[in-house]
């Protein structure tokens, strides 16, 4: 497997996971919120909601705004990446970030 479609995929993976953690953070922070961690996820996560703005719907109450935009880098990642790394099916384990931490779960717990 190619190094660079891992890379693309672990980026694209942080990408959309930041901005499924901005939503959750949402719900008991305000994205103005000095708390460190907000602070991190807006300064992070608005360039990429920004670029996304054109298609973003106006009736989106903010704190669903980064879902949606993670919505693409999901579907992206489902429907593409399976098929740039020769994945004859797709699914939660064909990502390969995901796959990796699924199967460190599974060592640490005992899990074959």
């Amino acid at each position: 497997m190619p190094i660079y479609i891992l890379v693309i995929d672990y980026i694209l993976g942080l990408i959309m996971w930041t901005l499924i953690g901005r939503s959750a953070m949402n719900l008991f922070q305000r994205e103005d919120s000095e708390f460190f961690f907000m602070k991190i996820f807006v300064k992070l996560t608005n360039p990429v909601i920004n670029l996304f703005k054109f298609i973003t719907p106006s009736f989106l109450i903010p704190i669903f705004v980064p879902l949606y935009v993670a919505w693409f880098f999901y579907l992206f990642r489902f429907y593409a990446m399976p098929y740039f790394l020769g994945y004859s099916v797709m699914g939660m384990l064909s990502f390969p970030l995901e796959s990796e931490i699924a199967q460190e779960i599974y060592r640490i717990f005992g899990k074959n």
